[in-house]
């Protein structure tokens, strides 16, 4: 619980509201909060009284209301709010969550906008409380493995950085995530791509020349189902994103060119997959993470992976129960959370210049300063 400042009292683990339990919530969110030794999963607030009844079957110790207002009011009795909502309803219920005292994490993407995410950002600082974004993809397994071969010198340096969520899924699901009103902020873009811009800000900092190409190609689609963004980053590094549901062969996940080798990686991270069915961090007789001999990737030089060539790299185990640990710490301890929401701005700034890119057909340069115009 916390204290009348907003600050967790050493007494107990920290006792976490969540609001949302479709698919965020109930397979990311509350699977990975239940695995977190100092965080009790506490709250839920669904007005379905189906997940209701899932939250409740899967978490015995959780209570469930209707409404985010009513995890709210219950903030004398919470440490930290998480938002695994629909998009359009991050800034509102984050401004309620930080304006009733309590620290937030909100899933991928912030906001609409980097002024959005901003001024969130401005108000979290002001009121001495966390404000975290869920972007869960820096504990890939594949990522990590990447960031390691970089960090550790064996590609050299990088010249190119391609990334890939692509999947092949030709008739549309609907839902908001799909939908083409605006206000819903739905689309590729700001879904899969709010994990690749700010995966390759993590790995190469500042960018300052955007330029994309995006589509809708699926009969009755509305919003964007295949997008392509090349970034500049001021370092001189070019990151080439795709996001797609209309990729009938999937490329790499990712491919890696530095000036000593190449690294590319193909297939997803198993943590998503493990989550879906049902199992969790910490079961007993399962290794977190880890993924088969046969799917790890390869690098070398001046040899096509695909034919053998190059040497296998073993991939290092995903860790998304990192995150939720991270989160802990920064509320015990006080300092930065795993993601922060000026990190948050960065990118949904890449992915405003990539928008608006994509309408005019032009390249668009990020000004470097405070305001970080596009041009």
């Amino acid at each position: 619980m916390s204290d009348s400042t907003g600050t967790p009292t050493p007494h107990g683990p920290l006792r976490v509201g969540l609001i949302g339990y479709g698919l965020a919530g109930s397979v990311f969110h509350a699977p990975l909060i239940a695995a977190t030794e100092d965080l009790l999963l506490d709250t839920v607030s669904t007005a379905d009284p189906e997940r209701q009844a899932q939250a409740r079957a899967e978490h015995p110790q959780v209570r469930t209301v209707d409404t985010p207002e009513a995890v709210l009011d219950r903030a004398a009795d919470l440490d930290l709010i998480v938002l695994a909502t629909p998009n359009k309803t991050h800034v509102p219920l984050a401004t309620a969550a930080l304006e009733a005292g309590l620290p937030v994490v909100v899933d991928k993407p912030l906001a609409a906008t980097a002024a959005e995410a901003e001024k969130l950002a401005a108000l979290a600082e002001d009121r001495g409380l966390l404000l975290s974004v869920f972007q869960n993809r820096r504990w890939d397994n594949d990522f990590r493995t990447v960031r390691k071969l970089i960090e550790d010198g064996a590609l050299g340096d990088i010249q190119r950085f391609e990334s890939r969520f692509e999947r092949w899924r030709p008739q549309p699901k609907g839902g908001w995530r799909e939908s083409g009103d605006p206000a819903e902020i739905g689309g590729l873009l700001y879904d899969l791509g709010s994990h690749l811009a700010d995966q390759a800000l993590t790995l190469f900092g500042p960018v300052v020349q955007v330029y994309a190409e995006s589509d809708i190609r699926r009969p009755g689609a509305e919003a964007d189902d295949d997008t392509f963004i090349a970034l500049t980053h001021a370092n001189g590094v070019r990151s080439h994103l795709w996001v797609s549901a209309t990729a009938a062969l999937l490329g790499p996940r990712f491919r890696v060119l530095g000036s000593k080798a190449g690294y590319t990686k193909h297939g997803l991270d198993p943590q998503e997959e493990a989550l879906r069915e049902g199992r969790r961090p910490g079961d007993e007789g399962q290794e977190w993470g880890v993924e088969q001999k046969s799917r790890w990737g390869r690098m070398g030089a001046g040899a096509s992976p695909r034919n053998g060539g190059g040497e296998p790299v073993p991939t290092l185990p995903g860790d998304y129960p990192a995150y939720y640990a991270a989160i802990a710490r920064a509320l015990r301890e006080g300092g930065e959370p795993p993601v922060t929401a000026t990190e948050a701005a960065a990118a949904l700034r890449v992915l405003e210049a990539a928008k608006l890119s994509a309408a005019e057909g032009r390249t668009v340069r990020i000004e470097a300063g405070p305001s970080a115009a596009l041009c």
